[in-house]
């Protein structure tokens, strides 16, 4: 039996797996590294999410050895991804061999456009849209029209979001926004294919619906057990 464990911190607290290879066998969750999850680590080697220094992108998305699941990050420009998306990213892949394309991942309120290529991460671009959102009041359904105004005149967004204030319309001042969004990003999903992560992937599916972009929504906790078995194989922890 190869038993390992995976601890990871949380905004809440940590969370951590007990694993079997490539089996799950528990999963605990407590608001600091306590008892309960002194009980995943009683045996076996411990990968920890987020330890060591980041890794420079380009780099595969999962590590062939050692003990951590680092973050990622990029010099330019600047970025940093955590070790939980690449856990992410890996459980979307898992069934995607060498697949190329594009996976945006929200991540608390930061959204990662991430290139995909021969499973590495070969850069990304990030926005904090559903920081915005969240700050003016954005609604759960896009304005069409306004995500087509502010992908063609991304200048003129602080005014649009005045009108969209003044007449109360959230979902104009939500388009405009992820209009914003796809006109940064345009180089990263013009052409491609795009696997949305995300606990609410509706606006993010709705903008690129609209510009016939091919996508696929996935949730993160859905991504966990693939992701987890993908990772056990990259570490030689299947027997």
């Amino acid at each position: 039996m190869s038993v390992w464990a995976l601890l990871g911190r949380t905004p809440s607290g940590v969370r951590g797996f007990r694993m079997d290879g490539a089996q799950l066998l528990e999963e605990v969750a407590a608001s600091e590294s306590g008892a309960s999850l002194a009980l995943l680590v009683k045996d076996g080697p411990v990968v920890r999410i987020g330890d060591g220094d980041a890794e420079a992108l380009p780099v595969a998305v999962l590590p062939g050895d050692g003990i951590s699941l680092s973050n990622l990050e990029q010099k330019s420009p600047p970025d940093v991804i955590s070790g939980w998306v690449r856990l992410w990213v890996a459980g979307a892949l898992a069934s995607k061999p060498n697949w190329a394309g594009v996976i945006v991942v929200t991540h608390g309120d930061v959204t990662h456009w991430l290139q995909i290529s021969a499973d590495e991460v070969v850069s990304v671009q990030s926005v904090i849209t559903q920081r915005l959102l969240s700050a003016l009041g954005g609604a759960d359904r896009l304005d069409a029209s306004a995500l087509a105004d502010s992908m063609s005149q991304p200048e003129r967004l602080a005014a649009h979001l005045r009108k969209a204030g003044v007449t109360g319309d959230a979902a104009a001042a939500t388009g405009h926004l992820m209009g914003v969004e796809l006109a940064a990003t345009r180089p990263y999903w013009l052409g491609q294919e795009v696997i949305v992560i995300s606990e609410v992937p509706g606006l993010h599916m709705q903008a690129l619906e609209h510009q016939a972009v091919p996508c696929t929504a996935c949730h993160p906790q859905d991504m966990l057990a693939p992701g987890l078995a993908a990772l056990a194989q990259s570490l030689g922890y299947v027997d």
